[in-house]
């Protein structure tokens, strides 16, 4: 009985991606009939213009605030770590991105920037991104530093080793793992967001991110174009979340 949930549960959530995946490949115009096997739709990606820019545009703000909310999560994470007594509420306001609904943490944004009188663009959306991004790097940081042996970085101090080097030569390198790993989940969650990315966005094309572009394209209903598209973006996605996980499982279990 319980085999048998499970697998009509892993079907309602994977066939539909699996139908999608197998009608991106699929040689007619129609989305939900086959008429045999081609390239073509992925062919015509590559050619699109409006799809190039709009990729173009999510590799930039995934990649930047990827590198920031990186730098800035795992300092985070250290710098609680570091502290002797940590209360609920720190940890409340740390986490408190994670748990707010996107919608939300959207309109809060959006609402702080045009109090700020910001022009909105590329930029807003990085700094939206990061703004989540960092409690979700501080949170795999944090899962390896709890079995962090602090002594080797009074060791460190001991032998006139500074602050820095001490970081450079020993914490860092005890926590890379979990920091690539923190830094890949960030990328994955930029690639894939879209709620913030739409409400903190500027008008035009020059700000329009992939998922924006997709959510474009479907309200003239669902053709192969955007199915090979999806795909697309899905494999980079799970790429870098089974990367990201790999990372985090070998740094839990450490």
């Amino acid at each position: 009985m319980n085999r048998a949930i499970l697998i009509a549960v892993f079907a309602f959530l994977y066939i539909p991606i699996a139908v999608l995946i197998a009608l991106s490949f699929n040689a007619g115009g129609l989305p939900t009939v086959w008429s045999g096997f081609s390239f073509k739709w992925y062919a015509s990606l590559a050619g699109n213009n409006d799809i190039l820019s709009a990729a173009l545009n999510t590799l930039i703000v995934a990649s930047v605030s990827t590198a920031i909310a990186t730098l800035l999560g795992t300092l985070l994470a250290l710098g609680v770590e570091m502290r002797k007594k940590r209360g609920s509420a720190l940890e409340a306001l740390i986490f408190a991105p994670m748990i707010i609904p996107d919608i939300v943490l959207a309109i809060a944004l959006l609402s702080f920037f045009s109090m700020l009188d910001v022009t909105m663009g590329l930029h807003t959306i990085v700094l939206a991104h990061v703004v989540f991004n960092i409690a979700f790097v501080c949170s795999v940081v944090r899962a390896r530093l709890k079995s962090f042996d602090w002594s080797i970085t009074e060791a460190s101090a001991d032998l006139g080793a500074s602050a820095v080097t001490t970081f450079r030569r020993i914490t860092l390198p005890v926590i890379l793992p979990a920091v690539i790993a923190g830094a890949l989940l960030a990328f994955t969650l930029s690639v894939d967001e879209f709620i913030i990315a739409y409400f903190t966005a500027g008008a035009g094309r020059a700000s329009t991110t992939l998922p924006m572009q997709i959510y474009s394209m479907i309200r003239f209903g669902i053709t192969p174009e955007i199915n090979a598209l999806a795909t697309i973006v899905m494999a980079v996605s799970v790429v870098a979340l089974t990367i990201s996980q790999r990372l985090n499982r070998g740094v839990v279990g450490q």
